[in-house]
């Protein structure tokens, strides 16, 4: 994964934007935010100019866990339906929403969770 090594080890928490095109070939990555140890609060409007700036369409959005759980938060849960909602307006789809931690990740499509 793309951001598996630079979010794996962190000791605060990190969300990071995967930016496709129609082809699903990434064509930019940010990092969004940098938080505390237990959160990283993420402005949707802010997630959708950046994937409006480089014509995006498709998104896949990450976020760390320094704590190593991998399950998600209510506010984890609330963010993606947030993101998923605004792109559905926007016709750019989130594929997903990645939660990464030292030794593995969580996949909310792969949990059936989009």
């Amino acid at each position: 994964m793309v951001l598996r090594n630079p979010l794996s080890d962190l000791r605060t928490e990190e969300f990071w934007a995967i930016f496709l095109n129609n082809n699903n070939k990434v064509i930019h990555v940010s990092q969004l935010t940098q938080g505390g140890i237990s959160q990283s609060i993420v402005d949707v409007r802010v997630l959708y100019k950046t994937a409006l700036d480089h014509f995006a369409t498709g998104i896949i959005i990450a976020h760390n866990h320094p704590s190593g759980s991998l399950k998600p938060s209510r506010e984890d849960i609330h963010i993606t339906q947030k993101v998923k909602e605004a792109g559905n307006t926007l016709s750019i789809q989130l594929l997903d929403h990645i939660i990464v931690t030292q030794n593995s990740y969580y996949s909310f499509s792969d949990s059936g969770l989009l």
